[in-house]
């Protein structure tokens, strides 16, 4: 048994562990801002990752493993980047200086494969040992690179804090809804001339398993975590049984340009590089080192979430 404190339990993820950890006897300490749906084994503390909440929580609670999912995904209207970076990076590091000074055993920590960045010269598929490199013109991907790079300096100076970071592919389930999602619900699917724009894709219940099994059962280290397999634009505009319309890069960005500052899209000319090189994640180690194989394929998980929505 161990005391397990998950931040960020209130969100999809989240709630999916809670529910894998009912199971367990673990003792759970479920933490963010709104309490969500408990199980028997689990009670609730209120945390801002932006306030002194961490060392105060993380102080009186003493957890052995603290499983750290808050981070900002679909930033809320209105919120900067400010607010995000503030989230994302400053209130990680407040979860590691705490768990530092609490002598917690374990910290697990979704990364994303956007931490590789979005670029050309990616190798295909990325493994572990690649550079990350997340760009700075994406707030998410440039976060999570410099939430790596905390880990990793963290790693050298308190090696007695095992980690167990998780660069995760895209997050699917029942009922998904953020940016990425919205891009499937268009009339038509945004391609550049070519490129696959490929997607790996995780069942949110593959991954509640996964951070369950880096409570105690997993080795520390570094690992990808996507199902097997890719789905390329066209992969995907046939299982929506939707058109694909491939524009020239330079094109796109103009007209992104333009549109952005307008009000006309949500996206800016960055997003090119977004729907030219994302990141395909090799998940061998995941299955042979860590020891979870997921149930579903990239295109099982796809296909479980169109379902859901109706499409």
């Amino acid at each position: 048994m161990s005391r397990v404190l998950i931040t960020g339990a209130a969100g999809m993820v989240g709630r999916a562990l809670l529910e894998e950890l009912a199971a367990t006897d673990h003792e759970v300490i479920a933490s963010d801002l709104s309490e969500p749906p408990l199980p028997a084994n689990a009670r609730f503390a209120g945390m801002d990752v932006t306030s002194s909440d961490p060392e105060r929580i993380i102080a009186a609670t003493k957890p052995d493993v603290i499983i750290h999912l808050a981070s900002i995904v679909t930033p809320p209207k209105g919120s900067g980047r400010e607010f995000a970076y503030a989230v994302d990076v400053d209130g990680t590091q407040k979860v590691i200086d705490a768990a530092i000074a609490a002598g917690t055993r374990r910290l697990v920590v979704t990364s994303s494969g956007a931490a590789y960045g979005y670029h050309a010269d990616n190798p295909v598929p990325l493994r572990e040992t690649d550079a990350v490199r997340g760009n700075e013109e994406f707030p998410y991907a440039h976060h999570k690179r410099l939430v790596e790079e905390m880990l990793a300096t963290t790693r050298a100076s308190h090696p007695e804090l095992e980690q167990v970071v998780l660069r995760v592919g895209t997050v699917l389930g029942q009922g998904t809804d953020n940016q990425i999602t919205a891009l499937f619900h268009k009339p038509r699917l945004l391609a550049i001339y070519g490129s696959d724009s490929p997607f790996v894709f995780i069942w949110t219940q593959d991954l509640a398993r996964i951070l369950a099994h880096a409570v105690a059962e997993a080795p520390a280290g570094i690992f990808n975590v996507a199902g097997n397999g890719a789905m390329s634009i066209d992969d995907l505009a046939r299982a929506l049984g939707k058109p694909v319309l491939r524009l020239p890069a330079v094109l796109l960005k103009a007209a992104l340009a333009i549109a952005k500052p307008l009000g006309a899209s949500r996206y800016g000319p960055e997003q090119v590089g977004f729907l030219q090189y994302r990141p395909v994640l090799d998940n061998a180690a995941l299955k042979t080192t860590f020891g979870y194989t997921p149930q579903k394929t990239s295109r099982e998980v796809f296909d479980y979430w169109k379902e859901s929505v109706g499409l």
